[in-house]
């Protein structure tokens, strides 16, 4: 196979995510909602890549932007100022939510959530950062003490334990019995109450919270959920940090995620769509509140790439696109997403399960004997069905993502997808379902 033969002519290569039982696809050319393998066949990549590539794969504006950025100045010291920086800052100033006026650059979406935990930690005084299980917010050392998917902290803590991080259950069916949304928004809130005060309020910094869940399952909260949050972080005197690394920049249907549930945060975590995925940047907005103390304090801690200039050059021609229409686009095609994958549920007793918002979807696979995943990858190796689906996706055409845990399939569109776009996707997903399930 050519793929397999060009995985073995390159050995130097590590791959990110790397499983020897599997091939990676060699991806070499990208148009609008397309890619493109070694082969000459075309894909649809209905899982944005890694759920970055928000405007698709040739903006011009964004590549003439860093070209331009490139040629005046490539780099400048992330200790220092430069214009494109200040203008971005200022920008996002003006599309986050109400009461976030300052951003902290940084490089990745691990680094810009360990960087506003160690913000809260410093400005609270305080050790400890509450998260959900299922979630996922990062890989590295930091990042992944805050994680709560089981796999990637497992991975990080098999020779070092990280600390400073306590789990909640997320408001999800499953975790609380209940498919009632008023009644499991009470009972999640409740929960996390209880994990708030067994862990000592005045010990808590912040708790950093998806405001849709990414890879983890796309699931919302039910209505009323983080209206409880922000209450109880009131009373407590915690933090609330959104990560948007995924929800933001239009993937929901507005500017960040969290602004879908008319709750202010006081930070939200940035990457992924600030540039959409053509360059890294990433980063924090704040509070004046916590930016006027790291100004009057310092805060000695920095990235050499942080705010690069040609990613902020990037940032600010992205912004300008995604507001000629595109965060419109998702709100008007959203309603094909979800009336197709339920239609799907519909025809096939296998899906248990569609959510989600905007461009950021999800199903679930049960065995419908047993209303049990056909393989939950935290409890048994045994073969996993979902996987096949993905694979014959693979080979009709359409790229879509692997969720965590892996009985669930995310659909993350570009947000540029039409609608002819969409539906040929949910044809592709419904004929792979039924070739491997019947």
């Amino acid at each position: 196979m050519a793929q397999q033969e060009t995985r073995t002519a390159n050995p130097a290569l590590i791959h990110h995510w790397y499983d020897p039982n599997t091939t990676p696809l060699n991806i070499t050319d990208g148009d609008g909602v397309s890619v493109w393998d070694d082969n000459g066949k075309e894909y649809l990549d209905f899982c944005s890549q890694l759920y970055c590539t928000n405007l698709g794969h040739s903006n011009e504006a964004v590549i003439e932007a860093m070209d331009e950025q490139a040629h005046q100045i490539p780099y400048v010291s992330s200790a220092k100022r430069t214009p494109v920086r200040e203008e971005l800052a200022s920008q996002l100033a003006q599309i986050a939510p109400d009461g976030l006026s300052n951003t902290f650059f940084s490089v990745s979406g691990s680094e810009a959530n360990e960087i506003a935990v160690q913000l809260a930690r410093e400005y609270q005084d305080a050790p400890t950062v509450l998260t959900r299980w299922r979630s996922y917010h990062g890989g590295t050392y930091g990042a992944g003490a805050l994680t709560g998917d089981p796999e990637t902290r497992a991975t990080i803590e098999r020779h070092a334990t990280t600390s400073g991080a306590a789990k909640f259950l997320p408001p999800i069916p499953k975790a609380f019995d209940t498919h009632d949304p008023a009644e499991l928004a009470r009972r999640a809130g409740e929960h996390l109450e209880f994990v708030i005060r067994n862990e000592d309020p005045d010990s808590i910094a912040a708790i950093l919270t998806e405001p849709i869940a990414g890879t983890s399952g796309a699931f919302p909260a039910p209505p009323g959920y983080f209206d409880h949050v922000r209450d109880l972080c009131d009373e407590y005197d915690i933090l609330l940090i959104s990560d948007e690394v995924i929800t933001g920049f239009g993937r929901c249907g507005d500017w960040f995620g969290i602004q879908t549930e008319s709750v202010n945060p006081d930070m939200i975590t940035f990457a992924k769509g600030i540039t959409s995925a053509y360059t890294p940047l990433a980063g924090v907005i704040t509070t004046p509140e916590i930016a006027s103390f790291v100004q009057t304090n310092g805060f000695d801690i920095g990235q050499t790439f942080g705010g690069h200039p040609v990613g902020c050059a990037a940032g600010c021609a992205a912004l300008e696109v995604y507001a000629d229409g595109v965060i419109d686009n998702v709100t008007d095609q959203e309603t094909i997403l979800e009336t197709g994958l339920q239609e799907i549920e519909a025809e096939h007793t296998v899906v248990s399960d569609t959510r989600g918002r905007g461009f950021l979807w999800a199903i679930e696979f049960t065995d419908p004997e047993t209303d049990e995943p056909f393989q939950d990858p935290r409890v048994t190796d045994e073969e996993n069905p979902v996987r096949d689906v993905l694979q014959e996706s693979r080979k009709r055409g359409a790229l879509f993502g692997s969720g965590r845990p892996g009985f669930q399939i995310i659909i993350s569109p570009p947000l540029i997808a039409d609608q002819n776009d969409l539906q040929q996707a949910l044809d592709i997903l419904n004929e792979s379902i039924t070739a491997v399930f019947g």
